[in-house]
């Protein structure tokens, strides 16, 4: 697909068209394909890898360009760059019924092989096959949403899906040091974060081997950090806690 826009006589190719619709007015920019979706997912970061033009119009193919009065009435800015990125983040990416179908049959398949990859059966500590999640994620009529980002679906997912069967996030197994002077306060904290504790070692300082779930990680690392004055350490022993072997539960 190529345009011209009348206002400056620029060709704009490999256009994919955002819309949105404000203040009952329609809004769209031009940008690259594919850039939306990774803008949208913060692996792109420069707007201007994304934007065809700093332009807001009401029809990019026609190249008609948007009125100032109506973008202040509609974002409260006239800030072209600024309306762009609202458009952009909140927008609607205009696709073909065979675009769409295939980026959401794709990102179905990324969202089950996300739940696959960090989730087990608690009863087994063997993970399930993406092939299993797929079909438990169709059982419970999961769609898709194109402008939210994959991982969170996914979270989002796994809520779901222990509502009809034995699923859960797998664990991280943590090695926790504490210095001697902090370790006796700070071991019922520690507990109280982790799923498990594996075992305990007294040699000077405090030993600790334990699980806990990956949402907690950041608040463990804060702990150690900020309670020792960074004399205590944390290291990740393993990203998932999953029985040996390479079995996944069909």
């Amino acid at each position: 697909m190529s345009i011209f826009t009348p206002t400056n006589q620029i060709r704009l190719t490999n256009v994919a068209v955002v819309r949105m619709k404000k203040a009952g007015k329609r809004f769209e920019i031009a940008c690259y394909k594919n850039k939306v979706i990774e803008w949208r997912n913060k692996v792109e970061t420069d707007i201007d890898e994304v934007l065809q033009t700093h332009t807001v119009f009401t029809n990019v193919s026609k190249g008609q360009v948007a009125k100032k009065d109506d973008l202040e009435h509609a974002f409260s800015t006239g800030d072209q760059t600024e309306i762009c990125k609202q458009i952009l983040t909140k927008g609607e990416l205009q696709v073909s019924e065979k675009e769409r179908s295939t980026q959401l049959e794709s990102t179905f398949r990324d969202i089950a092989t996300t739940v696959a990859d960090k989730t087990v059966n608690p009863e087994t500590k063997r993970p399930y096959t993406v092939g299993v999640i797929e079909k438990a994620m169709k059982d419970m009529h999961f769609s898709v949403k194109p402008n939210r980002n994959p991982k969170q679906q996914a979270l989002e997912v796994v809520k779901k899906l222990k509502e009809t069967m034995e699923i859960e996030r797998a664990q991280m197994r943590l090695k926790i040091i504490l210095p001697q002077r902090e370790a006796k306060k700070l071991k019922d904290k520690v507990k109280e974060i982790s799923s498990v504790i594996e075992s305990e070692h007294w040699d000077g300082d405090l030993e600790i081997v334990c699980l806990i779930d990956p949402g907690c990680y950041r608040q463990m690392d804060e702990l150690v950090r900020t309670s020792t004055k960074a004399k205590g350490s944390l290291e990740v022993l393993s990203l998932k806690n999953i029985a040996e072997g390479d079995d996944r539960l069909e």
